[in-house]
């Protein structure tokens, strides 16, 4: 019988059964194959640390799944691995992670036009002489056909700070953060680079202006478009 030596992890109460099926999944893709037996359900309370019951459970939950199959004075044996089973955990993963990326997107639309509009009203001389440097040095990598990520981030933290706010600053950082996998996926071909400098330059000229409203309508915009293109990578 192949070894049941599963590298195992304590479950949380608040989930244990599904975390106790995820886990099960994980090694019968792994290590078994059809025909093969579960440990006995005592080995795996021990090694889950988790009650019978929600071993009983977890195990239900995959024969209804087709990955397992009750035999009478045999115990549990592996059916085999239903088609659905292998696609359904990535379907499940991509499908979590462009939710969550949405709610990002959808978070920085809430918070960065009200930034942009602060800027505008608030931004010094000095702050704005940043921002314009900042997309030199974005042209320049640009035409050196650099990647922009860096400079990217610097534009959108230098509003930030413009709009001096203290609490609004500290949820922009980490919004930018969160969102750095968004900004690589975002400015990956030069043609892509080139419409995030040009939503840039809109953004600052209104800025400079000290047009809030026009300020906030640009980083609408340029925020729109930077959305389309990362959602249409998951």
């Amino acid at each position: 019988m192949p070894s049941s030596n599963f590298g195992l992890e304590a479950i949380p109460r608040s989930r244990v059964y599904s975390e106790v099926a995820r886990q099960l999944q994980d090694h019968i893709v792994h290590h078994l194959k059809a025909g093969d037996m579960l440990p006995p359900e005592r080995e795996l309370v021990q090694r889950f640390g988790v009650s019978r019951n929600s071993i009983r459970d977890a195990i239900r939950s995959l024969e209804a799944m087709g990955w397992l199959e009750p035999r009478h004075g045999v115990g549990t044996v592996v059916r085999g691995i239903p088609a659905e089973g292998m696609v359904a955990p990535v379907a499940n993963a991509l499908l979590q992670k462009r939710k969550a990326i949405s709610d990002l997107l959808e978070f920085r639309m809430i918070v960065e036009p009200a930034l942009a509009s602060r800027a505008a009203r608030h931004a010094t001389a000095e702050q704005v002489a940043e921002m314009e440097a900042v997309l030199d040095r974005q042209q320049e990598r640009l035409e050196q056909g650099e990647t922009t990520t860096g400079e990217d981030s610097a534009f959108h933290y230098a509003i930030a700070l413009a709009a001096g706010n203290g609490v609004m600053l500290k949820l922009a950082r980490v919004l930018m953060d969160l969102l750095r996998e968004t900004r690589e996926r975002s400015l990956q071909s030069e043609a892509r680079q080139r419409k995030s400098l040009a939503g840039h330059r809109r953004v600052l000229q209104a800025i400079r202006e000290g047009d809030a409203k026009a300020a906030e309508s640009a980083m609408r915009r340029h925020l729109s478009e930077v959305e389309q293109i990362v959602l249409q990578k998951f």
